[in-house]
């Protein structure tokens, strides 16, 4: 790629993208910097990701061509009072934190920056990743494919306008949460029938792998493919209608709406 990629915030977003870019090998470690607050993080990620890292977020942001804020919300201010004046015209700086609109990047840089507004999510640890994009005017064609392949190097990107970003958390960003509790639960109970812990795990987990792949290649509502499992008094129907009774699709339903309205509240700095 050719380009100096910069991570101002090294927690385990950041450490799943950086780690998914070099397993990707679409850069090499020493074309990566970063920053963090830590002794602790930066003695793990010098160990275990074998990248730059220090505390200078000027020397980083002035360094770097593609520039990734990996910092909470709370923190967006302070870094950019910080490095400014260090950003380039030439620098792509790249967010990675619900809540954050692109017009509150152009009012805390006070001037005209290059922006794109990210949400990948954790799974992109193990290049499964899903990433959603939206960039400033300011960002060209040519920029944009470059932070794509960036993403695309651990999991699969989009772009979008950004009045749907809000809404993004919920669907791929929050949502392995709910998917890890819904394995945990599977799991749990299986373990309640007697299965050994590893293999309730591993039997869970490859189900809904495998229940996911099947909707993303074969193309099929989810609902048809649901259909196709439930034999006619069969044990999968009894499942389904429990879980009808039980609200699952509800409470789906509210905890993503819950996602969207908090991340709608950090937009307007609730």
């Amino acid at each position: 790629m050719n380009k100096k990629i910069g991570f101002i915030g090294c927690g385990q977003m950041g450490q799943a993208m950086i780690q998914g870019m070099i397993s990707a090998e679409i850069v090499k470690p020493g074309e990566i910097a970063a920053t963090a607050l830590s002794d602790e993080t930066i003695d793990f990620v010098t160990d275990e990701l074998g990248i730059e890292i220090s505390t200078d977020n000027k020397k980083l942001a002035r360094e770097s061509d593609l520039l990734f804020l990996a910092v909470k919300p709370y923190v967006y201010q302070g870094v950019i009072q910080q490095i400014r004046e260090e950003v380039t015209d030439d620098t792509v700086v790249i967010t990675i934190a619900a809540g954050i609109t692109l017009d509150q990047m152009k009012e805390a840089f006070d001037k005209n920056v290059k922006v794109i507004r990210s949400m990948p999510n954790t799974p992109s640890l193990v290049g499964a990743g899903m990433s959603v994009l939206c960039p400033n005017d300011f960002v060209t064609k040519e920029e944009l494919a470059e932070v794509m392949e960036v993403f695309e190097s651990f999991g699969e990107a989009e772009v979008i306008d950004e009045s749907l970003m809000d809404a993004v958390p919920a669907v791929s960003g929050s949502s392995p949460a709910f998917v890890y509790m819904f394995i945990e639960a599977m799991a749990d109970t299986a373990v309640q029938q007697g299965f050994p812990r590893d293999k309730a795990y591993k039997l869970a987990s490859q189900a809904v792998q495998g229940a996911a792949k099947m909707v993303l290649e074969t193309g099929k509502h989810p609902g048809e493919l649901k259909d196709a499992v439930c034999t006619p008094g069969g044990v999968t129907i009894e499942g389904v209608n429990t879980l009808e009774q039980t609200g699952l699709r509800s409470s789906i339903i509210q905890a993503m709406n819950a996602c969207t309205k908090r991340s709608k509240d950090l937009s307007s700095g609730q």
